[in-house]
């Protein structure tokens, strides 16, 4: 389970940094840059609840 963990992170922090361009070309004022951005932000959202659900899924199950 706890690789389902760090699998699921991971996809999140390669969202963000897949992201990064948009958010400099979204600065530089291309729109379409920031359209793709508010996209990949729903994307990391999602992964962040799923990280979250996982997270206390693992919790749970730990027997002490």
């Amino acid at each position: 389970m706890d690789n389902k963990v760090f699998k699921t992170f991971s996809d999140l922090m390669d969202t963000l940094e897949e992201s990064q361009e948009d958010l400099t070309k979204f600065l530089h004022g291309n729109k379409a840059a920031g359209t793709r951005l508010r996209k990949a932000m729903q994307k990391v959202k999602q992964y962040a609840q799923k990280v979250r659900v996982e997270v206390q899924e693992c919790k749970n199950s730990v027997t002490v």
